[in-house]
């Protein structure tokens, strides 16, 4: 099917839709990093031509969330911190007057009603096409793997080596990224801080938490962990730095 790429100069209007699907698709707790809360709903003032949708007809199908920044350093010295540092790197330059030379993916969400339907491809393609029109070197990206919630025990470094009979990458966010000619950079292991009380957490996944130690959370990357005492869970997510050229 031929979808339609508009962004926010073009349809501002979509804005709370767009809102609206991505609560239903991420785990609640993803939704409440401190550094996302402070600055990624900005990005439809500040950035507008780097936020876009596919529509079918009316129906969103996916939203895609981006910002530009500098980086003058090899791609292997991405920091650590991933996503929050992006963000705020971005916004920062903006602040300066600095020229970017990157374009950086900060979120790719997929109509549930659309989902299995190869439109994760098309977003990438999208975000690529929005690069080239600015005159963008690459897109970055701090991949979060879809199947690594699956395997909270282990280790990211060891799961983003695993493959499947065929050769290809196991995890299927990540063959994606494969396919099109992505390039794995490494592990960013600080991506997202997650930090919340104890009721907090227990309102955000339906768990009750009795002992200070670290759980396995529905949807989260590596356990949680958990200080009773101190009344807080700590999540430090990891992600994995992709490259993609823009031609």
């Amino acid at each position: 099917m031929n979808y339609k790429l508009v962004t926010t100069n073009e349809r501002p209007d979509l804005i709370e839709r767009g809102d609206e699907i991505v609560i239903e698709v991420w785990p609640e707790f993803m939704l409440n990093d401190a550094v996302a809360n402070k600055w990624f709903f900005q990005l439809y003032e500040k950035f507008p031509e780097y936020q876009y949708w596919l529509l079918d007809g009316k129906e969103i199908v996916g939203i895609g969330n981006s910002i530009p920044l500098f980086w003058n350093e090899k791609l292997e010295n991405l920091p650590e911190e991933g996503w929050n540092w992006a963000i705020v790197k971005g916004f920062k330059d903006k602040e300066k007057n600095i020229k970017p030379n990157l374009l950086c993916a900060l979120s790719i969400t997929i109509n549930p009603k659309y989902q299995g339907k190869g439109i994760s491809t098309e977003m990438i393609r999208s975000m690529v096409q929005i690069g080239k029109k600015h005159n963008l070197e690459s897109l970055i990206i701090p991949v979060r793997p879809t199947l690594k919630k699956d395997y909270p025990l282990t280790d990211i470094e060891q799961y983003i080596t695993w493959n499947r009979e065929d050769g290809q990458l196991f995890d299927p966010w990540l063959r994606v990224h494969e396919k099109l000619g992505g390039e794995i950079i490494k592990v960013c292991s600080k991506a997202m801080n997650i930090s919340g009380t104890i009721s907090e957490w227990e309102n955000w996944t339906g768990m009750k938490f009795f002992e200070s130690r670290k759980y396995c959370i529905p949807g989260a990357l590596k356990p949680v962990a958990f200080d009773i005492k101190k009344d807080v869970g700590i999540y430090i997510e990891p992600n994995v730095w992709v490259k993609h050229k823009i031609p």
